[in-house]
């Protein structure tokens, strides 16, 4: 569990991004690719950019593995910035913080080896850390930037709907709905996390920053003397690397609400991000939860929605077939 020690001096100095961070999607974006994340969200990306990988993300993968621990410094804390920018400070990391997180890395990943060019990065004369930030440079240049519009609308219109919740609620509602294991109990924010860990803003604010690759749980820096960021998944539209899906997307949803119905159709569109809980599509439907569970077992029975127990919920993805209800086609059948 991660816990946030807030102060009244920290929730005045909150902020949400204005934007996607670069360096945060991309290095969350080769968890995706290294998990062989084939789900209805990111499948579709997967399969596009598979084949056009630059030779330089060999150097990026090892040190962001699909799980625990990754090094603080490939993600430089810089709000606002562009992608150069960030890769500047990146190509500016003291050695002496590359060499205590390599440490880090090798004690929380004693079973992962990592390659021997890795010895050379806290040595400046080696030249390892400029071409890391060049293979940084290459694989965000061949796998992100065709999609950076969709990534950036997506996270904008998430931020819209934090802001508003600020209005209406203060911090406490948009603490309390950031993720489903989001608790709130003034002044500590807890969250699920692969790890306990205790993280005591002290006055300095914490950056709330949308995510679009980040899909099961927030992650965080693991440094705390690090300025404070807490990345957090948003919610996905199925078929986001479709353009012809995005003109088409009001007359399909019109086709599918007449056949299934208004509730059921909203239902369908919700359950295109594997990460909602039958609270959330509900709350996204317009709809009581009891009267939500009905429409999705009837979603189910016919196909459209896959359901799964994860500890004490149920998180619903859209399945192919109800992908291609959305899209008004055919379902592709296997070869």
């Amino acid at each position: 569990m991660l816990r946030i020690h807030f102060t009244g001096e920290d929730l005045a100095r909150t902020v949400l991004a204005e934007g996607p961070d670069p360096l945060w999607e991309l290095s969350i974006s080769l968890h995706r690719l290294q998990r062989r994340d084939t789900s209805v969200v990111f499948g579709p990306w997967r399969d596009q950019v598979l084949p056009r990988i630059p030779a330089a993300v060999r150097l990026l993968s090892p040190l962001a593995p699909p799980s625990g621990y990754c090094l603080d410094f490939l993600t430089p804390s810089a709000p606002g910035l562009g992608l150069s920018a960030q890769v500047e400070l990146l190509r500016a990391t003291p050695r002496t913080v590359i060499r205590n997180e390599l440490d880090e890395f090798r004690r929380q990943h004693s079973g992962r080896r990592l390659p021997s060019w890795a010895a050379g990065l806290p040595d400046g004369g080696t030249g390892m850390l400029d071409r890391l930030a060049d293979a940084a440079t290459t694989f965000f240049d061949a796998c992100l930037t065709p999609y950076w519009q969709q990534i950036g609308n997506a996270v904008a219109q998430d931020r819209m709907r934090r802001t508003t919740l600020l209005a209406r609620g203060g911090w406490e509602a948009v603490l309390a709905t950031l993720h489903p294991s989001a608790r709130w109990n003034h002044p500590v924010l807890e969250l699920d996390y692969p790890v306990d860990q205790d993280l005591h803003l002290q006055g300095r604010g914490l950056i709330l920053q949308p995510s679009f690759f980040c899909r099961y749980r927030p992650t965080s820096l693991f440094d705390p003397l690090l300025p404070p960021v807490l990345l957090y998944p948003i919610e996905h539209e199925a078929g986001w690397t479709d353009p012809v899906r995005l003109r088409d997307r009001s007359a399909s949803l019109r086709t599918s609400a007449k056949l299934l119905g208004v509730v059921r159709a909203r239902l369908l569109e919700a359950a295109a991000d594997g990460t909602s809980t039958t609270g959330e599509l509900a709350r996204r439907a317009h709809t009581s939860p009891p009267n939500c569970s009905r429409h999705l077992a009837a979603l189910r029975q016919a196909a459209l929605i896959h359901s799964r127990r994860h500890r004490n919920t149920t998180l619903h993805t859209i399945t192919p077939l109800g992908i291609a209800l959305l899209n008004g086609r055919q379902p592709r059948l296997p070869a």
